[in-house]
């Protein structure tokens, strides 16, 4: 099977990060984007003038309809998928009481809805050729759950979940399903947090650093490698011994 990822999130962050060291790999790679096309296309550009064969898609992937049509872009454009990377998500924090309804469900409609719209769109195809690959971006949070962010850590778990589950159902058909958690990594989303909490999350991590995107994108590249052709279901977490 042809070498063609689809990363969703991957304008920025942790996606943007998977996405370059796929196509460095020697993957064709479609970057995933929602609402910041500027910076899609400037990493398309970037890695096309390394002579990376790459595509952007706009969709949101809480919206079944936009993930399926994407996916259907991606089959006319570079080919059928053969590896999903599911790392479009949102974070944020409040407490528990004070969240609502509309953002509960905003959560897991990112989060959650939108790694099973892309698995199940890309799917078809990998079981017709029995072979294929997805990866689900969840957190520590997930694995352990933090406070003021109930609803996040409950969609990452619920990924755990859905990556587990999918992989023993799959197997059969030689497609592997794995999970990668990361931990404190320096992205847009740390943003959320007070900066004068950083060197302090940096001091709690054993290996005393924070993590970086490009610590997330090799643990990504390895799962999809055919050095693991023999693990599946696994959750491999990237923290820097954080959550030890």
């Amino acid at each position: 099977m042809e070498k063609i990822a689809l990363v969703t999130g991957a304008s920025r962050g942790i996606g943007r990060a998977i996405a370059t060291e796929l196509a460095h790999r020697g993957w064709a790679v479609c970057i995933g984007y929602r609402v910041r096309q500027d910076k899609a296309e400037k990493l398309a550009a970037e890695l096309a003038g390394e002579g990376c064969r790459v595509m952007t898609c706009q969709a949101d992937v809480s919206r079944r309809e936009e993930v399926e049509r994407m996916v259907r872009r991606v089959e006319q454009t570079l080919g059928p998928v053969s590896l999903l990377v599911n790392n479009a998500g949102i974070a944020g924090q409040c407490l528990f009481q004070d969240l609502t309804d509309e953002r509960w469900h905003e959560f897991f409609s990112v989060n959650v809805d939108g790694a099973f719209y892309a698995s199940r769109a890309v799917l078809p195809h990998m079981l017709h050729e029995h072979e294929g690959c997805i990866v689900n971006i969840s957190s520590i949070w997930g694995q352990r759950g933090a406070s003021c962010e109930v609803a996040y850590s409950a969609t990452k778990a619920a990924l755990i979940g859905l990556t587990r589950s999918l992989a023993a159902e799959l197997a059969p058909s030689h497609i592997r399903v794995n999970c990668v958690a990361p931990g404190v990594i320096r992205t847009d989303m740390l943003n959320e947090l007070p900066q004068s909490l950083l060197p302090q999350l940096a001091e709690q991590t054993p290996m005393g650093r924070l993590g970086t995107p490009e610590d997330i994108a090799a643990a990504v590249a390895f799962l999809a490698s055919s050095e693991a052709d023999f693990i599946t279901g696994q959750v491999l977490t990237c923290d820097g011994g954080f959550i030890l």
